[in-house]
């Protein structure tokens, strides 16, 4: 890649990875608002017994990841050495805690159970975004490893 294609590419990353992160934290709110209302049976959510720690990891890791793609404009705006490692490291939190609800995405499914439309939706964008923010973080440092 030549220099400077990470700062091209991570642009419209970022916008992605904001919008799949303004869903996953909308779906997982909703469903933690109906899970605690007592609307297990809800035909969009069902469940099993990791239902409610898989939604309590995904609201926190959709709000982790908003915060680190601010930190990530301001490094795409900025692009100096202090603003990577500011957006690098919140970057690898996020990162871990998406990683962490992707483990309770596959308990999740090797359980079974009914699950819902919003929660087999709610799976599939937790996945996305820790695919999504895998590649940001290669993205961050593609100047420097190349």
């Amino acid at each position: 890649m030549a220099y400077g294609g990470g700062r091209r590419l991570m642009g419209p990353l970022v916008v992605v990875n904001a919008v799949v992160c303004v869903i996953l934290v909308g779906l997982s709110a909703w469903s933690l608002d109906k899970y605690i209302d007592g609307n297990q049976n809800h035909p969009y959510l069902g469940g099993n017994p990791s239902t409610i720690f898989l939604l309590v990891y995904a609201l926190i890791a959709g709000v982790m990841c908003s915060c680190s793609l601010i930190l990530g404009f301001a490094h795409l705006r900025l692009w100096t050495d202090l603003t990577l490692a500011v957006a690098t490291t919140s970057a690898i939190f996020s990162s871990a805690l998406t990683a962490l609800a992707f483990g309770l995405v596959c308990k999740q499914i090797a359980m079974g159970g009914h699950r819902g439309q919003r929660l087999q939706t709610l799976e599939a964008f937790i996945t996305i975004s820790g695919l999504t923010q895998l590649l940001y973080l290669l993205l961050l440092h593609a100047d420097t490893l190349f």
